[in-house]
């Protein structure tokens, strides 16, 4: 069903790094295949919204927060495609701020119906009692998670990679829920190392991960968080910056330059062997962006260009 979403294709960019010569280090552009379904989004929902039109459902609902691309990603395929969409939000207070989040007005002006709850309620989202409640009061619906990660959502990230990038040593990519990794881990070969930059603060990602993993060729760099999600600091501002100027590539603030800052401070500490061939994974999130510098307006810190 998604195959009727038009795609470009996803490509790996070359980093030319200044002053590097014992490294080889490329970019796989997920974010360019869809303007709003993009990268490991585009990913996760393919086969839950086959399976969702194999149950024959019409409307699809999900869960998230102020700036979630999950959310925009959902509100997007579901306008594309036919469905009607439910955004469960995190925060009651947003009931009468959508209008100044561009996130929540991109998605209900695709047509999301946004279902706004407390922060304690939210805690309860996964639990039958929650969902049961949701349905008397918003009619039937297919859920899909926070964040889009499942069994079928892990389908969807196995593919991420092509029989080309067994050429890697390593493979590099950000972690929010785990869904991502997951599927990367489970479609590369034993011999390459698989590089997770959490976007989150503790342990309790590993634990995620080892539920879908099939192999242990992995490992988790927490070093590169900026103090947890969503939060961010002027030399991250400015390594983004920087980067889109030197490259071309926007990378966003919560995942993507937090992973390539990791792997930049990595290179120039000579964490890779002589000779590596990393490839990183664009994850998208771009949408996100506007949100951020909001944010980093109140904080009189630069914005992301």
């Amino acid at each position: 069903m998604m195959e009727f979403i038009q795609l470009d294709k996803s490509i790996n960019q070359k980093i030319v790094l200044d002053d590097v010569v014992n490294v080889e280090l490329y970019l796989k552009r997920e974010d360019k295949i869809h303007p709003h379904i993009s990268g490991n989004k585009y990913r996760k929902l393919k086969y839950n919204l086959n399976q969702a039109k194999k149950e024959n459902f019409k409307t699809l609902l999900t869960f998230g927060g102020a700036f979630s691309n999950h959310i925009t990603a959902v509100a997007s395929v579901g306008n594309e495609l036919g469905f009607s969409t439910i955004g469960v939000i995190r925060g009651e207070e947003l009931i009468n701020k959508v209008h100044k989040n561009s996130t929540l007005t991109f998605a209900k002006n695709c047509g999301m119906k946004l279902h706004f709850v407390s922060r304690q309620a939210y805690q309860d989202k996964a639990s039958v009692a929650f969902i049961e409640n949701l349905k008397h009061h918003l009619g039937e619906f297919y859920v899909i998670p926070e964040g889009g990660t499942n069994d079928l959502a892990i389908m969807g990230c196995e593919e991420i990679l092509n029989e080309d990038d067994q050429k890697f040593d390593y493979v590099c990519c950000a972690v929010g829920t785990g869904g991502t990794i997951s599927g990367i881990i489970n479609s590369v070969n034993s011999n390459q190392k698989i590089l997770g930059f959490p976007a989150l603060k503790g342990d309790f990602l590993k634990e995620d991960i080892r539920k879908f993993a099939k192999q242990t060729n992995w490992e988790l760099l927490s070093d590169y968080h900026f103090g947890g999600y969503a939060k961010i600091n002027e030399e991250l501002v400015t390594f983004i910056n920087q980067f889109k100027e030197r490259y071309r590539i926007q990378l966003d603030p919560v995942y993507t330059g937090k992973m390539m800052f990791g792997i930049s401070d990595l290179i120039n500490k000579d964490y890779f062997p002589k000779g590596s061939k990393i490839l990183a994974i664009h994850t998208g999130g771009l949408q996100g962006i506007s949100g951020m510098n909001e944010l980093l307006k109140k904080k009189r810190l630069p914005l992301i260009k």
